[in-house]
């Protein structure tokens, strides 16, 4: 399962196209409320996710495929506050998975260490926050193993197709990009 975590003040781009795009794939994703289950982003937008994190710590086979942090501010805060993510960040190590993160919310990676090695991308200004990672600002999105950051809400479509292509192929992601720019 693909967990996308929304906390209060997420950049709402960031969150829903990827999201969007993931299920026009056949990802089966599942949004999770940070404190609830009604979540309003940065811009005023509210969003009812799938399950709040608590019911994801009930869940009994919540090995994640993918983790995937929207940025945006206070969005990025309220994530790394919740001790919740970090679990389902280090669950998705611990089994193999994905981890995806754009804008702002690279940071919560890079300063738990799990960037370290690692090329990314993020939203300029964080760099304090990439501990042992090297930045490529060419790229608005990259993926690197099993990471993949972007810069910003620019790059939500491309950062999108970059999960797609992680989970189930370039084939996958050239279809749906395909289809949306028909």
């Amino acid at each position: 399962m693909v967990y996308l975590f929304l906390a209060t003040g997420f950049e709402e781009v960031e969150a829903l196209c990827p999201l969007d795009l993931l299920r026009r794939a056949g990802v089966n994703v599942c949004t999770v409320g940070v404190g609830g289950a009604s979540v309003t982003g940065s811009h005023g937008i509210t969003v009812q996710a799938d399950i709040t994190d608590e019911q994801f710590l009930a869940l009994k086979d919540a090995a994640p495929e993918m983790v995937i942090l929207p940025g945006g501010m206070p969005g990025t805060l309220n994530l790394d506050a919740s001790e919740i993510v970090h679990r389902a960040i280090r669950s998705a190590v611990s089994c193999g998975g994905h981890l995806a993160a754009i804008c702002a919310a690279p940071m919560i990676l890079g300063y738990s260490g799990f960037l370290v090695g690692k090329t990314v991308t993020f939203y300029p200004g964080f760099d304090k926050f990439m501990i042992g990672a090297t930045r490529d600002e060419s790229k608005k999105v990259i993926t690197d193993g099993k990471v993949i950051t972007a810069r910003g809400m620019g790059a939500a479509v491309d950062f999108g197709a970059a999960l797609i292509a992680a989970l189930k192929g370039d084939e996958a992601a050239e279809k749906v990009m395909k289809n949306i720019r028909a």
